[in-house]
């Protein structure tokens, strides 16, 4: 069994008194059923499940009256001796809730009963074009965060590398004094095999397994083509062809030398206006994330994006490199990656910042000034910079030797060698990305 985070965000959110009931969002296949399914084994007697997906005749149980014991009795119809309901000792699991936007509505009543706990997941939740909207969605009633598919840290857990290893490179972090050789080599040979398996919890489960890359790599296929089957049967009739053509151009988006979106490698003559609400619907599913342009390196860092500017980057490493042609993942573990490495890399360091709940930017301007990705850490705006190999951070020297136009102090520079620093440019094995949460 993978231990997941989203454990302890389970625990937390029980221990809150009068909690509201929770919906989970995340793309399809990273983990929430099952995280939902096993929290509710360990800490309730009563476990009522519905799948809105799988059997559409749970609707029914919200089409009339959403008062709460109305909702029992219909419950208790339908399902019969699955249906307990004891205050205090029951969860209702409603899986899909996309599927049944009166039951969303209905989470304001169960908030305001206080009877019983109610878990939400959803995975085209919001996604434009998909199923109808709720009468009224209940602001202020529920709580929704974000899952997504096993980030570097939870890949480590199930490859059995220890929080104290991981308090370990923690310290040298903080310290800038190098790792020591041996761990510095296997942490490197695992932030390679993620970057080849990622994190959908089969492909992760899969790997640990059995360490067979081929059915990793068919695992991974087979979710991306059920993402492109989502993108024909839910998308509006008019978007269909375009989403699937600019999910279908991240890789060679990402392989241009200036990785800006751009709408003509779609479609040759594309435009914004005809391909915006394709890139939108990707992202609402929780497939791509967006890294905007800054107008200036600077806090906040919201306040200084470029709407209309960005790059697009897979949310999840495994699931982008399935998308490369057979033989990328030998050649990744080989460390033969030529030209493309840059775009592997920045990929793998959108993946540890994305699933650290990170919005992502960066900075360009056309003088040829560019910065891989900008962060807040610890209190500042500081540069990050992704490289395969030992390579040229001249932009970054550039921002640091003008603070007076810039105020940027920092810049740390991610590649293949061990911790140090070089005055204000702080020097990190990639793998240690995962650590930048601050």
């Amino acid at each position: 069994m993978l231990k997941r985070k989203i454990e302890g965000i389970l625990q937390q959110w029980k221990a809150v008194e009068g909690h509201n009931p929770l919906i989970i969002k995340g793309c399809r296949q990273c983990g929430k059923t099952y995280s939902v399914l096993e929290f509710a084994k360990k800490n309730y007697t009563n476990i009522i499940y519905m799948n809105f997906f799988q059997n559409a005749a749970y609707s029914a149980i919200f089409a009339d009256s959403l008062e709460v014991d109305h909702i029992i009795m219909m419950t208790s119809a339908f399902m019969g001796e699955e249906a307990r309901f004891e205050p205090g000792k029951t969860i209702l699991i409603l899986d899909e809730i996309q599927e049944c936007p009166e039951a969303r509505t209905a989470l304001k009543f169960f908030q305001l009963d206080g009877r019983f706990d109610v878990i939400a997941t959803g995975s085209l939740l919001g996604v434009k074009g998909y199923g109808k909207e709720p009468r009224s969605i209940p602001v202020g009633y529920e709580t929704v965060i974000d899952m997504y598919p096993l980030d570097f840290e939870e890949f480590l857990w199930a490859n059995g590398i220890s929080d104290a290893i991981i308090s370990g490179l923690k310290t040298h972090l903080d310290t800038y004094q190098p790792i020591p050789e041996a761990l510095h080599l296997r942490m490197r040979e695992l932030m390679l095999q993620y970057a080849v398996v990622g994190g959908m919890p089969a492909a992760v489960q899969k790997f640990v397994d059995t360490k067979l890359i081929n059915d990793v790599l068919q695992i991974q296929k087979d979710i991306v083509r059920s993402y492109e089957d989502d993108m024909v049967k839910y998308a509006g009739k008019a978007d269909k062809a375009l989403i699937r053509q600019c999910f279908q151009s991240i890789p060679k988006q990402l392989s241009k030398e200036n990785k800006k979106f751009q709408y003509s490698v779609v479609k040759k003559g594309a435009t914004a206006s005809k391909f915006s609400g394709s890139i939108q619907w990707i992202e609402d599913a929780g497939i791509i994330r967006r890294c905007y342009n800054l107008s200036l390196p600077e806090l906040p860092l919201a306040g200084n994006a470029i709407d209309e500017i960005f790059k697009v980057y897979m949310a999840d490493m495994g699931l982008f490199v399935s998308m490369l042609e057979d033989g990328t993942q030998y050649d990744i573990l080989q460390g033969k990656l030529w030209g493309y490495k840059g775009a592997l890399f920045e990929n793998l360091v959108a993946d540890f910042f994305g699933k650290m709940g990170r919005k992502l930017y960066y900075f360009h301007k056309d003088s040829g000034l560019e910065i891989d990705f900008v962060i807040r850490w610890r209190g500042e705006c500081v540069l990050v910079e992704a490289k395969a190999v030992n390579g040229n951070i001249k932009s970054a020297k550039t921002v640091l030797n003008h603070p007076e136009k810039y105020h940027v102090y920092k810049a740390i520079k991610l590649g293949d060698y061990n911790v140090g620093s070089e005055g204000s440019i702080i020097t990190l094995p990639m793998y240690m990305g995962f650590l930048l949460t601050e």
